[in-house]
């Protein structure tokens, strides 16, 4: 049986970072990866905007890429490409991860893990859209596959539902591509998506955005012909009478991601409700002991540097990972913010610089983050505006802050003009 220092599972940005981090701090180090290439979704994101934090440049999906797989064939990490790992075992001195590619069935060992399995899209069930299951709907991640990579165009004249990112991103390139696009519509009452996202992407195409609405059913037999759209309530709920019936051949959903996590729940890893991601210290070490987590897998990022910072650390750490007992201290998220990542600090490590990333529950004008330690406020930045989907960054030393085992750390947002 082969044996590793660090087992990374995924070799997108996030894993390609914790694998190269990983080899720099001396691990033997095997990079698994499904696909025949490495890169992840970056593969098909022609567009650029990647890598103007950590770069400084803008750069397109491919090009980021090709940065960090150039830098991982200059390390000794084997990499292992079209092979799916199909069950991982706790042993005592590590994991045994079973593997399955061309080559057959193998097992292998490694001290630690570093999961970054990246996410999913929602499908059109998973947001109760009735009606017929007629070819022409995508998920925009797909629609974005068939134009990219495969050079086919999937839709004359589409529909697109929410403003994520990549829907937004996907509206821009069908209408160069020459497809009619008849509208972004979005459930809820803000949008989803980068603002530099809606200027670029519908703004500067004419392509219209409309918000609390939604899509309810979708006709066609073999392939779409219309859909319903409704406008929404506050609680996202259609309102009746408000149907409107658009011609179309594609509907393409852009309705949000999930983190893939499967792996992590075979191994009894807590995942936390916000993120549905794992529940990490400041380590990026997950509640059992030895697993690490990184990129979209620990939560939804809404830029690839940060994927990558996230795999940087989450390699680091698993390669001089020695164990020894950990003391968690809780960070709880006040009821302004939609989630904070890390969710703990491990007393016995995190006694350095700790960075945090955050969410605000809602658009935010004229507020004020603060930080308290057992009430007494040790850190505070005030911030013109939160949006949700904008994800915010902070590096906060919390060994000057004198945490202790029962220290209660709280991360509240205040708003302006409010109690």
């Amino acid at each position: 049986m082969r044996n590793y220092d660090v087992t990374v599972i995924g070799g997108g940005p996030a894993g390609l970072a914790a694998a190269i981090s990983a080899c720099r701090n001396g691990a033997k180090t095997l990079l698994i990866e499904r696909e025949a290439r490495l890169g992840g979704i970056l593969k098909q994101c022609i567009h650029d905007g990647f890598g103007l934090v950590r770069f400084g440049e803008k750069l397109s999906g491919p090009e980021y890429a090709e940065r960090f797989i150039d830098e991982l064939q200059r390390t000794d990490c084997e990499t292992r490409l079209l092979t799916f790992v199909t069950r991982l075992q706790r042993k005592n001195s590590g994991f045994d991860v079973t593997l399955v590619s061309r080559d057959g069935v193998e097992t292998v060992h490694s001290k630690t893990l570093v999961l970054a399995t990246g996410c999913r899209e929602r499908t059109a069930k998973q947001v109760s859209i009735h009606g017929t299951r007629p070819a022409g709907v995508f998920t925009a991640g797909t629609a974005q596959h068939f134009t990219n990579l495969l050079g086919e165009l999937p839709a004359k004249k589409c529909v697109i539902l929410g403003s994520g990112d990549i829907g937004l991103i996907m509206a821009r390139r069908l209408t160069l591509e020459g497809a009619e696009v008849i509208g972004v519509y979005e459930a809820k009452s803000t949008p989803s998506g980068l603002t530099r996202n809606i200027h670029q992407c519908l703004h500067d195409y004419h392509i219209p955005l409309y918000l609390s609405h939604t899509v309810t059913r979708v006709f066609g037999v073999d392939r779409l012909e219309q859909v319903e759209i409704s406008k929404v309530d506050e609680t996202m709920t259609p309102i009746p009478g408000t149907e409107q019936i658009l011609d179309c051949d594609a509907l393409i959903l852009s309705v949000g991601l999930i983190p893939e996590n499967e792996l992590a729940e075979t191994l009894g890893v807590s995942l936390s409700p916000a993120t549905r991601g794992p529940i990490c210290d400041g380590q990026l070490m997950s509640s059992e002991e030895g697993i690490f987590s990184c990129g979209n897998a620990l939560h939804v990022n809404d830029l690839v540097d940060y994927v990558s910072e996230s795999g940087e650390l989450a390699g680091k750490n698993a390669a001089l990972y020695r164990g020894g007992k950990r003391e968690w201290v809780d960070i709880h998220a006040g009821k302004a913010l939609a989630y904070c990542v890390p969710q703990k600090l491990n007393r016995k490590a995190d006694n350095h610089e700790t960075v945090l990333y955050f969410r605000s529950r809602e658009v935010l004008n004229d507020c004020r983050l603060t930080l308290t330690v057992d009430g007494k406020e040790v850190f505070a930045k005030k911030y013109r505006f939160l949006r949700p989907p904008e994800m915010e960054r902070l590096t906060l030393d919390f060994s000057s802050y004198g945490i202790e085992k029962d220290t209660k750390i709280q991360l509240e947002i205040e708003v302006k003009g409010n109690d």
